[in-house]
């Protein structure tokens, strides 16, 4: 059976960084397109970022570009999201997920296809 898991949220002031990790039990990553998710309260799951199978391409929604970065290890064990310039609107849950298709990643109607998603690892940003 496959699980993920997050690790790395925590609380942390506005400005300051977090790097939020994914690790695998059951699987590797090769071969998988890796992202991440968020969620606050009362709100839909937000996609924060993705990157393919080979890394040669990265998303991030526009509400992060310049600040978060998604990188993974080569042993293709773990990944990350690298979250600088951390604001209090980026105040999540962040949830990783791991699939066959990176255009999954993409569409919200295709989320529910990703293969492989992780409990979620709370991050909050104070003011």
């Amino acid at each position: 059976q496959v699980h993920l898991v997050e690790s790395g949220g925590g609380l942390v002031q506005a400005g300051g960084s977090l790097r939020l990790s994914c690790s695998a039990s059951g699987l590797t990553f090769s071969g998988y397109a890796v992202g991440w998710f968020r969620r606050t309260p009362g709100k839909e799951r937000e996609f924060v970022a993705a990157t393919t199978w080979n890394s040669d391409t990265a998303t991030y929604a526009d509400s992060v570009k310049g600040r978060f970065s998604i990188s993974r290890d080569s042993d293709e064990r773990t990944f990350y999201l690298r979250m600088n310039s951390l604001r209090p609107e980026d105040t999540a849950v962040y949830f990783c997920a791991a699939g066959s298709t990176y255009s999954h990643f993409m569409a919200p109607s295709l989320r529910q296809y990703i293969n492989h998603w992780g409990q979620g690892t709370q991050v909050t940003v104070s003011s």
